[in-house]
This record gives structure tokens, sequence and C-alpha cells, in this order.
């Protein structure tokens, strides 16, 4: 892409992600939404060989609309505007397809992680289904200038919303939201529970608030399973340091509680998943704090 058309890009991002704060922030909490983003700017369509409708099989459909009402229950919500699809910021700043692009990567990329050979790198080759993104390689400038503009800012703005609350606190709790394809729509065609959980096999949370959100979950009437088939990704890796006292856990939802996989419209479920998962805050936001020790948070 062209300095021109990149700059048309990233002016169609601006803001390239919106932070939902509440008057006063009462919970110790943060969310984010960061595979939410459906903003496709004409200039980046026109440098690949997939529709706009194809491209959003890899995004998390209305996940920030579901989650957004956390803001008025005391928690800050921060969503992504750009799409997965253009830079995953759930992914290393350089974790890179070399088959992406038209030179060498620099020493320091990754370029060998699980994530990379799937295709699905901090910029994206194929989208969820296995369709290839991109006609013809592209400059290594152009991942440069998207991690320059929107991955870091997003990252800057997600770690300066977890020291405020730890400051205010004494602790602070992330979950990172994101949404799965169901059963209907996986390769296997192995059935998929309504929630799953990841706590990187207990790594990235005290216990205490996996059980809790486990149960709290399962009280609304969701099949909810931890770690798999999702353990969380590197934010839930990066930022989840109990010991310290920040914690986070992954929620993905089945696409299916709440939309047509196929049109990727709202369904009628979507009104009572919203209702359930402010439920759900609530309760996170009313039990758990008593539960979880401040400022020395290692795993028991």
């Amino acid at each position: 892409m062209a300095d021109l058309e990149f700059a048309s890009a990233l002016a169609a991002f601006q803001p390239p992600f919106r932070v939902t704060r509440p008057l006063v922030q009462t919970a110790p909490f943060v969310w984010c939404s960061p595979h939410s983003g459906r903003i496709y700017p004409q200039a980046f369509l026109d440098t690949v060989r997939l529709d706009a409708l194809t491209l959003r099989k890899s995004e998390d459909c209305f996940v920030d609309d579901l989650v957004a009402r956390v803001a008025n229950l005391g928690a800050p919500l921060l969503a992504a505007q750009f799409p997965r699809a253009y830079i995953d910021v759930n992914r290393e700043p350089y974790e890179l397809d070399p088959e992406l692009f038209d030179e060498p990567l620099p020493d320091y990329a990754n370029s060998q992680s699980a994530r990379v050979v799937g295709g699905l790198g901090t910029i994206a080759r194929i989208v969820a289904d296995g369709e290839e993104i991109y006609g013809k390689p592209l400059p290594l400038s152009e991942a440069f200038a998207r991690i320059e503009h929107l991955y870091r800012p997003f990252h800057a703005s997600l770690a300066d919303l977890l020291d405020q609350t730890y400051r205010k606190f004494g602790y602070a709790i992330l979950i990172d939201c994101h949404s799965m394809p169901s059963s209907l729509m996986t390769q296997n065609g192995g059935a998929r529970p309504d929630i799953v959980l990841g706590d990187r096999f207990g790594a990235s949370c005290h216990p205490r608030l996996s059980s809790f959100a486990r149960d709290a979950l399962n009280r609304l009437g969701y099949e909810t399973q931890m770690n798999r088939p999702y353990a969380g990704g590197f934010i839930t890796e990066h930022y989840g340091r109990p010991a310290r006292g920040i914690h986070a856990l992954q929620l993905e939802l089945n696409r299916s509680l709440y939309m047509d996989e196929i049109t990727l419209q709202p369904t009628v479920g979507f009104q009572r998943l919203q209702r359930d998962l402010a439920t759900f805050a609530q309760r996170l936001f009313q039990d758990l704090p008593s539960l979880l020790p401040k400022r020395s948070a290692a795993a028991e």
C-alpha cells in the first residue's frame, strides 16, 4: 500500500480505538474488545483480493456492543475501530509472516510461532476460514506503519487503563472479550460450548477469578468451559501478572448465541446475551473484589 493509500486508510480509523469510561470508575476492572473493529477503508479494500464481507469472517462481530454496558456499571471499555484483518493487536508486535512480505524480516521478528505458521500473525495472511487476503506481497514498511500507528497506541491505552486501575484499587482485572465460530462453522464440526474462559491454564489470573466467572456464567444458563479450545492469546498472556496484582481473563462467546454466522447480522439472542453479560459483570464487580487479595495476588 502506497504512502498516500496508507494515510487514507489511517484517516478512516480516527480514532483507532474507543475508550468508554464511566463517570466514576467504581470497579477494579478493565474490559477490552480487540477484534470487534469493523471499519474497512476503501484504500485497504483496493489492495486486497477479498470483499469486506469475507474479511469480516475474522472479526469478533458486535462483541464491543455486547459488553458496552460495563461502562455504566463502573468499568472502562477499550474497543478497537480497525479490523483484525488489518492488524491484530492480540499478537506480539512483530509476529510476522515471511510469506507475506517482499523483503526479509528483521532478526527480531517472530516468524516461527504457531499463529504465524497458521497465517494469523500480527498482519494476517488469511481470514479465519483460510482464504488469502492479499494477491501480492506487502512492503515491510507497511507492516511497520500499521504497528506504529495502530498497534502501539492501542496497547499504550490498555496499559494506561490497567495502570490507572491498579493505582486506584491496589490491583486490576482485565476481561479480554472475543467471539468464536459455532460448531456449525468449524471444519471438524465438533460441538463447542456457549462460552470459553481462558486463563492460560492458571497463569494469567488468580484461580478465584476463573472459578467465580465460570460459576457465574453457568448459573446464568451458559455451558462454560475453561481453556479449551482457547486458553488466551497475547493480551491475556502479556498483561496477566497475578503475582503483581494484574489479572487477565479471556472471554470467548459462541457466535451462534447472538448472530447469524452467514449474514453476520444480530439475531433475537443478541439482547438476551447483552443483558446476561451485564448481569455477569455486575456480579463480578460486587462479589469478586472481596475474594481477591490486594497487591499480593500470587495463585494459591
